[in-house]
This record gives C-alpha cells, sequence and structure tokens, in this order.
C-alpha cells in the first residue's frame, strides 16, 4: 500500500502534506460513494431488463426512486476492492487497469451515441459515419496501445468483464427460454371448456390463489395442479405480483380484476401491485380481507355495467369485451400499460386487453326483470364469501427448465448448470410472501426446452 501511495505524496511540499493528505481521503470517499451509486443503478436497471438474476434491493427514498442501496452487491464490491489492491504490485499495473476500462467506456459510449443518432435522432448517415470515423478512430488507436499491457495489470479488468457479461448473458437465454416455455404451454380456453365447469375434476370448497407471473392466458402450472391434485377449489384466482414506480399504491388502486372463464367456473385473475416503498410482508389474513373485499367490488362493479349496456344496445356484444376489461375497485378502468389510475384521467373510454378468453356472456334478455339480476348477484356474492369461510389456501408453482437430450452440448451446460445455479441462489419472486405453512401447496413443474 504504501508503494502505491508514495510517488503522490512525494510530490507534495511539506507544509502542504495534511491539506493534501484530508482533501486526497476526501475525494476518496466522494469517489467511492460515486462508484457504489453507479453499480447499484446499472444492477437494478440490467434486473429490470432480465439481464441479471434477481437480488434485494432497498429504497432509501420516498421521494426519488433512483436512491437504492443492494446489500450483496455493496458486499461484493468489498471483496473485489479488497482483492484488487492486495493483488495490484506497482502503480503501472492500477494504471494500465484503469486505461484499459476508460478506454473501454469511451467506445461503448460513442457507439451508443451513433445509434442514438440514427435510430432516435435521425441525422444524415454521412455526419453519423463521419463522427463515428472520427472519435471511433482516435479510441481504437488508445485502445491498441493499451492492449500491449494485458499482462501487465490489464488482465483482471478483462477477467472481470467476461465473467459478468456470462452471468448476464446465462441469466438472459434461461430466463427467455423459460418464458417462451410457459407462453407455449398455456392452457387453450377449448381445453377449458371440454373440461367442464369443475375442470375435470372434485371443486372442494375454498379459496386457491395461485400466483405466477403471467398477466395473460392460463398458465400451464395450472394443468399440473390438475393432473397432481384430487381436487381442486371452488374458486381460483390467479395473481401476479407486478411493482411499479411510484412510491406507495392506494389500497382502491391495488388490485385489478377481470374473470378468464365463464362464470360458472369461478375463475379470476388479479394483478396485486405494489409500490416500491409498500410494506410487501403483510399479514396473510389483512391481504386476504382486501382481495376478498376488492373482488366483491369488482363483481358489483360488472353488474352494474352489465345492466347498463345490456339497456343501452341489446344487439351489441359490449359484454364479450367487457369481460376483458382490467378493473380496480373504485371502477376505473384501464390496461396495464397505465401505472396508475389517479395518472388515467379519461374514463370514460375503456382501454382493454389482449385476453385469451373467448368467453362470450349473452347480454340479458330485455324480458328478464331486474329482480333476476340482482339474485344473480347476490348468489355469486353469497358463493364467494361461503368460499372465504371454507379457508384460502396460497398455490405456488415452481416452474425449472431443463435441456432436452438431443440438444447440443453448449445449451446443456448453460442450462442445467451454470442456470441452475444462478436462479437457485437468486432472490424469488415470492420472498415478500409471508404465508404459514398450514396455508401453502407447492407443486414443482419442468420444462423440456
Amino acid at each position: 500500500m504504501l508503494m502505491l501511495v508514495k510517488p503522490f505524496f512525494s510530490s507534495v511540499p511539506s507544509g502542504a502534506f495534511w491539506p493534501t493528505f484530508l482533501i486526497a481521503n476526501i475525494a476518496a470517499l466522494i469517489a467511492s460513494r460515486t462508484m457504489t451509486t453507479a453499480t447499484f443503478s446499472c444492477i437494478k436497471q440490467s434486473t429490470s431488463l432480465g439481464c441479471f438474476p434477481r437480488l434485494k434491493i432497498i429504497h432509501t427514498s420516498r421521494k426519488f426512486m433512483g436512491q437504492i442501496y443492494i446489500p450483496v452487491i455493496n458486499w461484493f464490491l468489498l471483496a473485489v476492492s479488497l482483492v484488487f489492491v492486495c493483488t495490484i504490485s506497482s502503480v503501472d499495473e492500477i494504471g494500465n487497469a484503469y486505461g484499459i476500462a476508460e478506454v473501454g467506456v469511451m467506445m461503448m459510449t460513442t457507439i451508443l451515441v451513433t445509434l442514438v443518432m440514427l435510430l432516435i435522432w435521425q441525422i444524415h448517415i454521412i455526419i453519423v459515419l463521419i463522427f463515428l470515423v472520427v472519435f471511433l478512430g482516435l479510441e481504437l488507436t488508445f485502445f491498441s496501445s493499451v492492449l500491449w499491457s494485458v499482462t501487465d495489470g490489464s488482465w483482471i479488468i478483462l477477467v472481470f468483464a467476461t465473467i459478468m457479461f456470462f452471468i448476464m448473458f446465462v441469466w438472459n437465454y434461461g430466463s427467455k427460454l423459460k418464458y417462451e416455455t410457459e407462453v407455449k404451454q398455456k392452457l387453450s380456453m377449448d381445453l377449458m371448456r371440454e373440461l367442464g365447469c369443475n375442470l375435470g375434476t372434485i371443486r372442494a370448497p375454498g379459496i386457491g390463489l395461485l400466483y405466477n407471473e403471467l398477466v395473460k392466458g392460463i398458465p400451464g402450472i395450472f394443468g399440473h395442479f390438475l393432473t397432481t391434485l384430487p381436487a381442486i377449489h371452488s374458486m381460483v384466482i390467479f395473481v401476479s405480483i407486478k411493482y411499479v414506480p411510484v412510491p406507495m399504491v392506494p389500497q382502491n388502486e391495488r388490485f385489478l380484476f377481470r374473470r378468464v372463464c365463464q362464470k360458472s367456473y369461478h375463475i379470476f385473475r388479479c394483478i396485486a401491485r405494489y409500490g416500491y416503498k409498500d410494506v410487501r410482508k403483510e399479514n396473510h389474513q389483512t391481504f386476504e380481507q382486501l382481495l376478498m373485499e376488492s373482488l366483491e367490488k369488482f363483481i358489483r362493479r360488472e353488474a352494474q355495467e352489465r345492466s347498463l349496456e345490456s339497456d343501452g344496445d341489446d344487439d351489441t356484444d359490449s359484454e364479450d369485451e367487457y369481460s376483458r376489461v382490467l378493473i380496480a375497485p373504485n371502477g376505473s378502468v384501464y390496461s396495464l400499460g397505465v401505472p396508475l389510475l389517479a395518472d388515467f384521467t379519461d374514463t370514460s373510454n375503456p382501454i382493454f386487453e389482449a385476453s385469451t378468453s373467448e368467453e362470450v356472456i349473452r347480454p340479458a334478455s330485455p324480458k328478464s326483470p331486474v329482480l333476476d339480476a340482482e339474485q344473480s348477484l347476490e348468489r355469486e356474492l353469497s358463493f364467494i364469501r361461503k368460499a372465504k369461510e371454507s379457508g384460502v389456501v396460497y398455490l405456488l408453482g415452481h416452474g425449472d427448465i431443463r435441456a432436452r437430450k438431443d440438444s447440443w452440448f453448449m445449451k446443456k451446460l448453460v442450462i442445467n448448470y451454470f442456470y441452475a445455479f444462478l436462479r437457485k441462489n437468486c432472490r424469488r419472486g415470492i420472498t415478500n410472501l409471508s404465508v404459514p405453512h398450514s396455508h401453502l401447496m407447492q407443486v414443482g413443474m419442468t420444462y423440456m426446452v
């Protein structure tokens, strides 16, 4: 360590040594803070894009979403810094490592700016080529000179960059294959119609909350539950937890509902939205109570809309469209692309979600009295209350992927070992669920890709 600081402080006059020493330490603290903040931001953005394993992220501010802290990365930076300092034996090696990192950042910045000039700013191609040749040519010249010192310290940065690129590539490749497989293996509505409202099994009293990342269609893991369990609950709700870029989501905008099948199936989809400062480890009884209250409000709102639309135009098939709408308990209608209902001002024109459901609910006959609709509503609400009294069970499906036997060797190595290791050690999406083991049921499913 003395070898690293001696050349710098030897050039300082003796009278200015202590002020320089103080300023140098303050500058080092500021640089360290900047590096950790930038690292946290890059990791968070990579995680959002599906290019890095999920980690625990702590938001330290209610006003600014970018102020975050990632404990694992913080300890990782500490360990890497200690190894780096203990490995480097001279100032020249530090300079070479810093040089190749800096020139690499400059080259990537030039390439990204070139893409922005072409795709977003739409600058003339001649001007873009001139910019690229001038700046990238100079940077390639510097980079070629730095490459001569690969064996003298620069190799450390190259090895670190290669490892990070490999981790990001493996995670993105495996996650993409898993999601595509889940989408392909979704249960079709034709199959659901063939099974009937009993789903080809026994409907036991109670409510089953099936957690899944898909927000459209019927997940394939649900079919695995049907074939594995001797009975399924009389009411099933597909729950997807999504996080929106706001501090807190109001309770009346927490849950979004729509029907998945016909009314006799008693299957709903629910999207639970949380802000980055919301406390997600809430008591399961409170969560169930809020969920049921929101579901009852959704059903009442649906009945009101059905009666209004049937009164307005008996010949239109608006019921089918309404069955595709996402509705919050406060009655607002919107699509998944809208982060908050409070930001959606025009609620008169509903925004519809592309649904895989082809359910067509026939509008009420003009001869049917309003009393029949009210009785139907009360029967469904009574059914929900009885199912709630029978108990709520959390159904968790763990979907893993494995490479097929006829896959090439590198794919087997990446999927079966590297991606499986990262997935096993990353933070699961259901970590924040505070569910007692007596109310929990898990089923595993393996997808062959």
